[in-house]
């Protein structure tokens, strides 16, 4: 089985991954409050440190990037300081913005977050989350035509921010199939009946029971079997994958059902988990891995990640020890 391991991860490296959807940068002000205002009954932080980090697909991209894929991010953006911001951030990463549309039209997405004390202040959000327009959409297609010719797999990540819309979510799909490229999708209800077709639908138990209006008990594999085949009725999507936070992943095809735990840890920060997941799942069904093992693996993946505070990216090292320990 560890041999198996050692040529999944090998086959791992250098996996094109064709990234399409919401790519956005999360900032973040670190600081300390010892008085509130004298302008209002608000807090003041007295702020001493700034960062900022890819977001959105973005993060899905580093992912892929630290398993040792490539990954190429598709998307549309601002032509915005924000956009310079954004830029930048994927430049340190060794990234390429070759598939990024930069358009007058949009914002880029940037969410701001002021930590007092350990402590969310408030959020600021900077962006647009109406569906591209026509022009736009025409951009993001003609990028990704041209990048899904050298790609392995396809991720759809949906952030409803506007990038992936109703009209060309069923196209994007259809390309790809025609391509020979499987599609992965993690989806936001507000366009989950579009993704009709693809090959791995990734929702949340939150997602799903928005989606498809069902009462979902996550304890109970009946009524999760029953809610993936009403999914894959409507969909006609070829795998279902549900995650379920403490109650680990449901993974269902017309072939073979998998119901994994989760994993006990020290959780210190969920953010980002399912980003990781998505990552790891959509390398795995590229590598052409069993079911069972890429529910086990992105399981066990987006687990580790969440003993982090903050969002980041996998450790495959510590992936592949942990994997190796639990016969995986």
């Amino acid at each position: 089985m560890s041999q198996e391991l050692d040529q999944l991860f090998s086959g791992f490296q250098g996996l094109k991954v064709l990234i399409v959807g919401d790519v956005m940068v999360d900032k973040y002000i670190f600081g300390r409050v010892n008085r509130m205002s004298p302008e209002a009954p608000v807090p003041v932080v007295d702020a001493d440190n700034f960062d900022a980090r890819l977001g959105g697909a973005g993060n899905v991209a580093l992912n892929v990037r630290a398993m040792g894929g490539t990954p190429i991010l598709c998307s549309v953006i601002g032509k915005d300081a924000e956009a310079d911001d954004l830029r930048e951030l994927i430049k340190k990463a060794g990234l390429t913005d070759r598939a990024i549309v930069y358009s007058q039209k949009r914002k880029t997405t940037t969410k701001t977050r002021i930590i007092g004390n350990n402590k969310q202040i408030v959020r600021i959000d900077h962006e647009i989350t109406s569906d591209l327009d026509t022009l736009d959409t025409y951009y993001l297609e003609e990028h990704y035509n041209r990048e899904l010719e050298q790609a392995d797999v396809v991720i759809m990540e949906d952030y409803n921010k506007g990038v992936l819309h109703g009209i060309n979510i069923p196209q994007l799909i259809a390309k790809a199939k025609k391509a020979g490229v499987p599609v992965v999708v993690d989806p936001k209800k507000q366009n989950f009946d579009a993704y009709k077709g693809c090959t791995l639908f990734k929702p949340n138990l939150k997602e799903i029971k928005e989606g498809m209006g069902l009462d979902i008990n996550p304890a109970d594999e009946n009524s999760l079997v029953n809610a993936v085949v009403k999914l894959e009725e409507k969909l006609e999507n070829e795998i279902s994958l549900l995650t379920l936070s403490e109650h680990g992943v449901f993974i269902h095809s017309s072939i073979e059902t998998h119901r994994l735990p989760a994993h006990v840890r020290d959780i210190a920060d969920v953010s980002g988990a399912g980003d990781t997941v998505i990552s790891v799942a959509a390398m795995c069904l590229a590598m052409k891995t069993s079911l069972k093992r890429l529910a086990e693996l992105s399981n066990l993946a987006g687990g580790l990640v969440c003993e982090h505070t903050g969002v980041v990216p996998i450790n495959p090292d510590h992936l592949f020890q942990e994997a190796k320990s639990l016969g995986i």
